[in-house]
């Protein structure tokens, strides 16, 4: 199976695990509808599937996962949702769809983005598949990578940077908050729920931070280089909000080769956890090669 039809089928699976998740909850509908908007507006879902591959190279898939890959994903969500307010990206696009507040109006959207987060934890810590051995780990490493250590840290330092220059080691910090925490947490949540030992976990650590590099560089790229209708976004957004990216500290070539170097520390942390035959592997290929 490839990445891609690997990645296929544990979509439409958990889209369908996120609704239920969302549905049985008691909300009013106007928030419920700006909740759904933003889980039903696209995306690869990427992270919990990251999660769900790690857990897959110690065991076979379990409904262990479940809770986690939705919880992950609301926050990945919730996250987006307050990226695009006028206050932070002032976004009017997200997935070749009108984002958020566009569609319902700021409040309702700062709530939606609220009552994700929130019910992230609600889902773990409510969950029948998990032991409360598991849920306090969880608990503990998700909020910590969410939050104001972790995601929430990145996001504001990439505030406080727009329209400053900042060096190669301060750019990689903010990435390594921003969005590798939630990497960091897929690759460690699915590797902790399937049996991992302590030095794979350490490996997976390594493994994950160069991945999110690599997700973000690219990233970075398709800004400069990408097709708007592919991204589903505007290209160019980061020159625009005077942002400094890869391609702008290191050049298009600079930045490619920087992405290739993170690519090579990602293989050698899976094999020295041990890790030979994953379709992980395939992730870093994808993260470092895609157009959207």
């Amino acid at each position: 199976m490839t990445l891609l039809d690997y990645i296929s089928e544990k979509q439409s699976w958990l889209n369908g695990q996120l609704l239920t998740q969302i549905q049985k909850q008691q909300i009013p509908d106007r928030l419920k509808d700006s909740m759904i908007y933003s889980i039903e507006a696209g995306g690869k879902r990427l992270r919990p599937i990251l999660l769900m591959a790690t857990y897959e190279a110690f065991e076979p898939l379990s409904e262990k996962v479940i809770p986690v890959a939705c919880a992950l994903e609301m926050i990945h969500t919730y996250s987006l949702i307050h990226d695009d307010l006028p206050a932070m990206d002032d976004d009017d696009w997200r997935r070749g769809k009108l984002t958020n507040h566009k569609k319902f109006d700021e409040a309702t959207a700062i709530l939606a983005g609220d009552g994700l987060l929130t019910s992230a934890f609600y889902v773990i810590s409510s969950s029948s598949e998990l032991n409360a051995e598991e849920k306090i780990f969880l608990l503990r490493e998700l909020s910590k990578a969410s939050g104001p250590e972790g995601m929430v840290a990145g996001q504001m330092m990439d505030l406080q940077a727009e329209g400053k220059t900042i060096d190669l080691k301060e750019l990689e910090q903010i990435h390594l908050l921003k969005t590798g925490e939630l990497i960091r947490f897929s690759v460690r949540a699915g590797a902790y729920l399937g049996g991992a030992t302590p030095p794979q976990l350490e490996q997976l650590d390594h493994f994950s931070k160069s991945l999110g590099l690599i997700f973000q560089i690219q990233d970075d790229i398709l800004d400069v280089t990408g097709n708007a209708e592919e991204l589903g976004k505007p290209v160019g957004s980061d020159e625009m909000s005077e942002k400094s990216t890869y391609p702008k500290l290191l050049g298009l070539d600079g930045a490619n080769e920087k992405k290739e170097y993170y690519m090579r520390k990602a293989r050698e942390s899976l094999k020295k956890a041990g890790i030979h035959d994953s379709i992980l592997y395939e992730f870093i290929d994808f993260s470092g090669n895609r157009h959207y």
